[in-house]
C-alpha cells in the first residue's frame, strides 16, 4: 500500500466528519429532541456539547474505515484515538483563548474553529499513523476514548456548573 491511499484515507475523513459534524449540529433539533440522538449531538449551544461535532464523527469514522489500511498502517487506531481527543482539546482551547482575549465570540470564528480542529486532527492521526509514535500507548487511548463516551453520556443530562457546560 503507498501514500496515496493513506493521503486518500485521510482527505475522506477530512470530508466525512466536516459533513457529518456540520450535520449532526442540527441533528437534535431535527429528531423532535430524541434522547439517544441527544447522546451523540449538541444538546444546546456549550462548548462541551460542540465538541461532540468532532468526537461523534471521528469515531464513526475511525471504527469503520481504519480497518481497511490498518494491514498496512498498524498504528492507525492508536493515532485516530489521539486524533479524536487532539480535536476535543483544540476546539476547546480555541475557542476559550479567542473568546477571552476580543471578550465576545462569533458564529464565523466558532465554525472555522471546528473545521480547524478536524483538519489539524486528521493531519496529526496521518502523521502518528507513518510515525507509530503512539503504537504503544494504544490500549491507553482507548481507556480515554471509552471515558470520553462515557462522559459524553453523563454530562448531556447532568452536566457540571461550569462554564464549559454552559452555552456562552
Amino acid at each position: 500500500m503507498n501514500m496515496k491511499v493513506l493521503k486518500k484515507y485521510t482527505l475522506c475523513g477530512i470530508i466525512f466528519v466536516s459533513i457529518l459534524g456540520t450535520l449532526l449540529h442540527f441533528a437534535y433539533e431535527w429528531s423532535g429532541e430524541n434522547v439517544i440522538v441527544g447522546l451523540f449531538t449538541p444538546i444546546n449551544e456549550s462548548i462541551w456539547e460542540h465538541t461532540k461535532l468532532i468526537f461523534c464523527p471521528m469515531l464513526i469514522y475511525s471504527l469503520f474505515s481504519s480497518r481497511k489500511v490498518k494491514k498496512n498502517y498498524p498504528c492507525v487506531s492508536s493515532a485516530m484515538a489521539l486524533g479524536s481527543i487532539h480535536g476535543v482539546t483544540l476546539i476547546i482551547t480555541l475557542f476559550y483563548t479567542y473568546s477571552g482575549i476580543i471578550g465576545f465570540h462569533t458564529s464565523v470564528i466558532d465554525i472555522s474553529i471546528f473545521y480547524i480542529s478536524v483538519i489539524t486532527a486528521f493531519w496529526l492521526v496521518h502523521n502518528l499513523t507513518l510515525s507509530c509514535k503512539v503504537k504503544n500507548h494504544n490500549t491507553f487511548l482507548r481507556v480515554l476514548i471509552l471515558m470520553m463516551i462515557c462522559l459524553y453520556f453523563i454530562f448531556t443530562f447532568v452536566p457540571p456548573n461550569i462554564p464549559l457546560f454552559t452555552s456562552p
